[in-house]
């Protein structure tokens, strides 16, 4: 799970939770490390868990297309990604190397919206896109978040609610993303070794107050375990 102080703060940390069963009782796993989000915050995001009246309350950011916020809410995570030829030694996801011709396209005009193509094996009807291969750093190692339907299925994107968010490597503390969370290298290695597909991971993100209204309900573990956090000024 992700908590930052309030919708437009965007200094944050990640605690890990786990347990055996859905019956049973929520552990948390190692500390809790220091991420970022979106350099606006956060904003409702399209994801697994309903963001309806009864939980979005009508001053609350929503997720748009170019918005520079993060996703709140309840998402699935896709597939690995990085440079490297082979991945990280005890990665359980799926792998995908970037190479020079993968890219998410973020026009929401194009067929293939909120997708990560191979531009090789598409017909490119897009006028934007991100060049995951030119991130620099950032995506060394990374994870697709399923944000509006990033991963196929049976949903499909809605144009301009956001696309192209991932877990990715930070270029320091304090200063906020495109719209991904963002982390130190070794703690994204961690956490990409310890998350299992077979285990159905998900990636709680919402400002704390919003957690707090709403562990019961959704019955997330109790975040009272994460550092005291306080709202910038």
């Amino acid at each position: 799970m992700v908590a930052t102080p309030d919708w437009n703060t965007v200094e944050g940390h990640l605690q890990r939770f786990e347990r055996a069963s859905v019956h049973a009782k929520w552990h948390s796993v190692g500390a809790p490390i220091a991420i970022v989000v979106g350099r606006n915050g956060l904003g409702w995001g399209v994801g697994v868990a309903s963001d309806g009246p009864e939980v979005r309350a009508k001053s609350d950011p929503v997720k748009k297309e170019g918005d520079i916020r993060s996703p709140a809410g309840v998402f699935a995570l896709g597939t690995a990604f990085g440079y490297a030829a082979q991945p990280l030694d005890g990665l359980k996801l799926p792998y995908l190397q970037l190479t020079p011709t993968i890219e998410c396209v973020d026009d929401p005009k194009s067929s293939h919206y909120n997708r990560i193509v191979n531009r090789a094996d598409v017909t490119p009807d897009w006028k934007s896109s991100e060049h995951m291969r030119d991130a620099g750093e950032a995506y060394v190692w990374g994870v697709v978040v399923d944000h509006n339907a990033t991963v196929p299925g049976a949903s499909q994107p809605v144009p301009g609610s956001g696309s192209c968010v991932f877990l990715h490597i930070w270029s320091g503390d304090g200063r906020g993303t495109t719209g991904c969370t963002a982390m130190a290298e070794p703690n994204l290695e961690t956490l990409m070794k310890w998350l299992d597909p077979a285990r159905k991971p998900l990636l709680v993100q919402l400002p704390q107050p919003v957690y707090a209204r709403l562990q019961k309900a959704w019955k997330l573990p109790r975040y009272n375990s994460l550092p005291a956090m306080t709202s910038a000024k």
